[in-house]
């Protein structure tokens, strides 16, 4: 897997067809499309009846999320070759327990802003910098998070999204933004439509949604309290060392996890990885990789 700094739709693609040619076990195929009609991938790691979610890269900046999820892909699919084991249990065994959807960039048209992949001066380029221009205090394009049309992707899903409204209005998001902009509606934009329809077509037992950055893991959604949900978000916080929290009140509301806890009263986590300010710098990868790999393992089979 190519760690590059700027780990952009089209690297994604050389690594998913590389694993496509060397482990033929693996299972691919698309959620569905970006805004820019990029398909939106999923790699599935096993056959078993326990099914599990784990999304990165709903915000463009935070799209060092989405190595960190192949990296996790290669490593399984070697490990399960050699017979041998992550963070001690053996996966070959766990390929016959669970079934590990791992959806590893949401927001591709982001992501390729962020990361350059975006040639300046370009149609393309200039509509997101034109959304951009009325927000002047938020860095482009270092500062965006959203989708091309301006619509944050973990601001649209149908969980008190009213109550999202109101509080990003409040703040000054009322129209197409680099960040925090809840769209006109829940579940307007594609990619969020395509994670949620994805959902709705299984039976995923808990999910992970990979956000940066605080080393923080919320596990909480309003008064909801899926069974284990706390227990394993507390498993979740020795692995990896990052504290256990409740979402700010400011983000409270209209994610995707919110929506997976309210719809099926299941456990569903935000990961906030890593420290500092977005984009997380590369030379994080390896501590985050290391910090989550328990998580990602556990995950599956809690």
């Amino acid at each position: 897997m190519e760690e590059n700094e700027g780990y952009s739709y089209s690297v994604l693609q050389k690594d998913l067809q590389r694993l496509k040619e060397k482990y033929e076990f693996l299972e691919f195929g698309n959620i569905g499309y970006s805004v820019l009609g990029r398909p939106i991938p999923y790699i599935r790691l096993g056959i078993g009846p326990n099914e599990v979610m784990y999304a990165a890269a709903f915000h463009a900046n935070e799209w060092i999320t989405s190595p960190v999820l192949m990296k996790f892909v290669e490593e399984y699919a070697e490990k399960y070759n050699q017979n041998g084991f992550i963070y001690e249990y053996n996966v070959r065994e766990l390929f016959n327990k669970s079934s590990i959807y791992i959806i590893p960039m949401v927001n591709p048209d982001g992501v390729d802003l962020v990361t350059g992949a975006i040639p300046l001066n370009t149609g393309i380029y200039n509509q997101f910098k034109d959304i951009s221009l009325n927000f002047p205090s938020i860095p482009f394009p270092d500062g965006w998070k959203a989708n091309f049309n301006g619509v944050d992707l973990n601001l649209q899903f149908p969980a008190s999204w009213e109550s999202a409204r109101q509080i990003k209005f409040a703040q000054g998001y009322t129209k197409p933004a680099p960040r925090d902009f809840v769209g006109y509606g829940p579940l307007t934009e594609p990619e969020a439509l395509a994670i949620y329809n994805f959902t709705l077509a299984h039976n995923f037992r808990l999910i992970l949604a990979y956000h940066t950055q605080g080393e923080v893991i919320y596990w909480k959604y309003g008064d909801y309290l899926p069974p284990y949900s706390e227990q394993i978000g507390q498993m979740f916080s020795e692995a990896s060392g990052y504290a256990l929290d409740i979402t700010p009140p400011e983000s409270a509301y209209a994610g995707f996890k919110d929506w997976f806890i309210q719809e099926y009263n299941r456990p569903g986590y935000t990961i906030e990885a890593g420290l500092g300010e977005n984009p997380l710098p590369i030379s994080q990868f390896e501590k985050i990789y290391n910090d989550n790999i328990g998580i990602l393992v556990l995950g599956a089979i809690v």
